[in-house]
């Protein structure tokens, strides 16, 4: 564990922070509607909201008094359509969760059905599933911190971390010819190996990060009027996260020291040596600071991963999950036979139920699949970290500002499409 702290003289001094920012009730009334203040609707519609979220708020002034949240704009039965698509097909579906960060959303999938079956992933196969996931958190934590600074004005800081990403995508797209939703991950292995000298170019391109990031760090960080909108801005303590369920970045911003890749290690997390930072105030600025901070981790296993992966197959050799190759489908009749079935009928997946869950970008995925046999799944429930944390907006905003509700926002990082799944 490592304490993101900050030794900063020019801290602000949460003491001399207006009365009103603290607004405290004796009776909370039951009602929202209140004749003497006004009523106001934040979202679905507005860039702020960082898709279609819906926020209630009774305002007394600027002042958020009281509020509730409201999401379902955007549902896709992403849960029922498993129940009706072979585990082949939906592993497209998956991208389009947390779309951010698509390739541990597939990784998390593939893992859930393998276990099902027994599967097992040769080791090149995990090395490179894991250097996508740790490809995919970094994309995902430069957007949620550069749109945040976008939120709060600081514009220039985003374009380092977008150009960055873009860089990412790029990488991405050397492996499955997709940037944002990659389908990358097959049941048993991954859709082809990576192309010769992937692995040097990834370490390169870490190398190169490396220095944006400590080059963002000292543009953003520091900045008074960043540090005065964020330090003591929407707090959510170390209790609140337990009781809200929240995991991942925004849970050990509050001082919650977990973290899946550590403390249920999955892939090859075992053999890679990285830090979990942790805060302790749980406010907008060490959200943005853990998510920093973060990335460094990420670029450092990255490193490791480039010198530790070799040459070697990319899929299991098991027949049930084996998509023949071309050769092969071209010029037998058992290899077409084969390959028509894979993607007319799908694979037989044994009865059973599993759930496996991994460190995503935004907190603990999950993925629950109950199979009666057959090729489709019987049930298929995601436990997607942006619902819980959606949850805590209303007791983490009340008492705050209207501009300040953007940056709560903002810092926790809300996925539409992981929201209303």
């Amino acid at each position: 564990m490592s304490e993101i702290s900050r030794e900063n003289p020019s801290q602000l001094d949460r003491a001399s922070w207006p009365a009103q920012y603290n607004v405290h009730f004796e009776k909370d009334p039951d009602d929202l509607w209140d004749e003497s203040r006004m009523i106001v609707n934040i979202g679905p519609s507005h860039p702020a909201m960082h898709g279609a979220l819906r926020m209630v708020a009774r305002l007394n002034g600027e002042i958020i008094e009281k509020s509730y949240c409201q999401f379902g704009y955007t549902h896709r039965a992403k849960e029922k359509l498993g129940e009706n698509r072979t585990y082949h097909q939906w592993v497209v579906y998956s991208d389009r969760l947390n779309y951010c960060s698509a390739l541990i959303n597939n990784v998390a999938y593939a893992l859930s059905v393998e276990r099902l079956m027994g599967v097992e992933t040769p080791a090149r196969g995990t090395w490179i599933r894991m250097m996508c996931s740790e490809l995919a958190r970094i994309a995902d934590h430069l957007v949620c911190i550069g749109i945040n600074a976008v939120d709060l004005g600081a514009f220039s800081f985003f374009l380092y971390g977008f150009h960055q990403r873009e860089e990412a995508y790029t990488l991405i797209e050397k492996l499955c010819g997709a940037r944002l939703t990659t389908s990358y991950t097959r049941i048993g292995g991954l859709m082809h190996d990576a192309p010769d000298g992937w692995e040097k170019e990834v370490k390169a391109w870490a190398l190169r990060t490396r220095e944006v990031i400590d080059e963002m760090d000292r543009l953003l960080t520091g900045n008074q009027i960043w540090r005065k909108r964020t330090e003591g801005v929407a707090v959510f303590n170390k209790e609140q996260c337990m009781d809200y369920s929240y995991s991942g970045p925004n849970a050990r911003a509050a001082g919650v020291d977990s973290d899946l890749r550590r403390d249920q290690p999955y892939l090859f997390y075992r053999e890679v040596e990285f830090d979990v930072p942790v805060a302790k105030n749980g406010d907008v600025f060490d959200r943005y600071a853990i998510r920093l901070e973060e990335i460094r981790q990420s670029l450092n296993i990255l490193v490791q991963c480039a010198e530790k992966i070799r040459k070697g197959p990319v899929w299991s050799e098991d027949k049930r999950v084996r998509i023949p190759d071309k050769e092969v489908v071209f010029n037998t009749m058992e290899g077409l036979i084969h390959h028509f079935k894979y993607f007319m009928t799908g694979f037989q997946v044994p009865a059973g139920e599993a759930y496996t869950c991994v460190e995503g970008g935004n907190g603990e995925l999950g993925m629950y699949i109950v199979s009666k046999g057959g090729p489709m799944a019987h049930r298929l429930r995601i436990r997607g970290p942006s619902v819980w944390h959606f949850q805590g907006l209303t007791p983490m905003c009340e008492g705050v500002m209207v501009a300040d509700m953007v940056a709560a926002l903002g810092s926790i990082n809300i996925i539409a499409g992981e929201l209303d799944r």
